[in-house]
């Protein structure tokens, strides 16, 4: 079922597949896994298996029933282009988007090479927004030369959680840029030079900035929850959204 969700930088979420596995130090405390096993134990519909790769088609045309123009994150407790997803799955997934303009969905992968692949056979709709996760140098980075290769109107990238300093990037092609430190009780803490480094490229490259929190560790060092740590960058918050898309259901996530 699609549901809201406190992320900061969308308004619902839409997991036509649940379950995933680990391919980088990004995947090591997954707050998917976690939430999984604990709506398993509470005999939630669709995680019979917990963290097992499952299809639910039955959740397929959940989108097309909403009206109201909306936000998805689609596939938060998975990845859709985890390899054991059929590509006749993956197309009905971007089928669904297709018809539902109304609708901003975002797509966030860590297998970047295979979505890569899939789009050279499939255009996606406009209202699709294609994004990879960047947690560090040697795993992270390369994803975005990947993704420079989807034809997407909008590519994004999910720095988080941001492990290390990822040095210089390009961010050619690249329109959105999300920033995050990781939470939960196993988090790795996140330094503020690391984040002002990305700030900084993203203004010389035109690409909007989006500080979505400090997680587990705050900007002085200290390890506390998440609420307390806050998102404040350099006093205020940076809510940025690409430019060139910014509608009525995008305002909202920056008020």
């Amino acid at each position: 079922m699609s549901t809201q969700t406190s992320i900061e930088w969308t308004e619902r979420t839409w997991n036509p597949a649940v379950g995933c596995s680990k391919v980088s130090p990004g995947c090591a405390h997954c707050y998917a896994e976690v939430m999984a096993r604990r709506l398993k134990a509470m005999q939630v519909a669709g995680y019979e298996k917990g963290f097992e790769l499952t299809l639910l088609p039955k959740r397929l045309q959940e989108p097309l029933l909403r009206k109201t123009p909306t936000v998805y994150f689609v596939n938060s407790m998975s990845d859709m282009f985890h390899e054991e997803i059929p590509d006749d799955y993956i197309r009905q997934v971007f089928d669904v988007i297709r018809r539902a303009p109304q609708h901003t969905f975002q797509v966030l992968t860590k297998r970047a090479e295979r979505m890569a692949a899939f789009f050279q056979d499939y255009k996606p709709s406009k209202n699709a927004w294609l994004g990879v996760t960047v947690e560090d140098r040697r795993y992270g980075v390369p994803r975005i030369d990947a993704l420079r290769r989807v034809p997407a109107a909008i590519r994004f990238l999910s720095v988080e959680p941001l492990l290390e300093d990822l040095g210089e990037i390009d961010l050619t092609g690249i329109h959105w840029v999300i920033v995050g430190g990781e939470s939960g009780p196993k988090a790795r803490p996140m330094q503020q030079e690391w984040v002002l480094n990305i700030k900084r490229q993203c203004e010389a490259q035109g690409a909007a900035f989006f500080f979505k929190q400090w997680g587990g560790w705050g900007i002085d060092g200290k390890k506390r929850g998440k609420k307390e740590n806050g998102r404040l960058l350099m006093g205020r918050t940076w809510d940025e959204v690409p430019a060139s898309v910014v509608s009525t259901e995008m305002h909202s996530l920056t008020r």
